[in-house]
């Protein structure tokens, strides 16, 4: 059973169609990528399988529960990471983590914190407040939050947007990291030349629609191209010459 399975979802925004029946599958333990421009519709589709909006039409199955029917149990084997997500700016990293597991979990609280500590890898300054933090630092707290609870599903809306190379390293080594345990991670990012090397497969999207998808390797070979950034360019070219 794959993890995700998405048939010819549909999402709209009044008359607007920002996901135009898209398909997809997720296996176990494989990083999935949602890969294309800004306003491509990768939010979108991340937030609907995070049960966040109602989808208009098609299915959306993680490990056998219906979207439609069973969005409370999806909720619970899930964690989902905004690109814009935040923590309170007043407590220690520490703090935080222990709030959230407070807040959402009433069994295991401490154990699940020292899991987020571990996960973010923030050494001595986990007892900073969060103010004091950079970008970065804040960035790997809120993974370490979204990961601690171990999801068989980690959604990720552009994990390492704005960072820098280091600390982007440090992102993605710790979804390598927890992808290799068995989490299955979806993410999505306008950065292709980085998911050419974190992802397993990627599907390419642009205005709402699938255009390809597959191994990026095998993407690579089957367009005679360098790297991801090439092979997408290519695909929306020819998409737009067959309209």
């Amino acid at each position: 059973m794959a993890t995700v399975e998405v048939n010819n979802l549909i999402k709209k925004y009044g008359p607007f169609e920002a996901v135009k029946k898209i398909s997809f599958e997720i296996n176990k333990g494989e990083i999935f990528g949602l890969i294309g421009p800004n306003g491509a519709g990768k939010t979108t589709t991340l937030r609907v399988i995070s049960t966040l909006l109602q989808i208009n039409s098609g299915e959306v199955n993680i490990l056998g529960y219906d979207l439609k029917k069973q969005p409370d149990e999806i909720r619970k084997i899930i964690s989902y990471l905004p690109e814009d997500a935040g923590a309170y700016k007043t407590l220690t990293g520490r703090a935080y983590l222990k709030f959230i597991a407070k807040f959402f979990y009433e069994k295991n609280t401490n154990e699940m914190m020292e899991r987020g500590i571990k996960i973010a890898d923030l050494d001595s300054r986990i007892d900073d407040k969060v103010d004091t933090y950079s970008k970065g630092m804040k960035r790997r707290l809120l993974v370490g939050r979204a990961l601690m609870t171990e999801p068989k599903l980690a959604i990720l809306d552009e994990p390492t947007s704005g960072l820098d190379v280091i600390n982007a390293q440090e992102i993605r080594k710790i979804i390598k990291n927890i992808a290799a345990k068995g989490t299955t991670i979806l993410l999505s990012s306008h950065n292709m030349l980085e998911v050419e090397f974190l992802c397993d497969r990627i599907a390419l999207i642009d205005n709402g629609i699938i255009i390809e998808k597959g191994k990026p390797k095998d993407l690579m070979k089957k367009y005679n191209s360098n790297n991801i950034e090439e092979v997408f360019a290519k695909v929306v070219k020819w998409a737009n010459l067959e309209i």
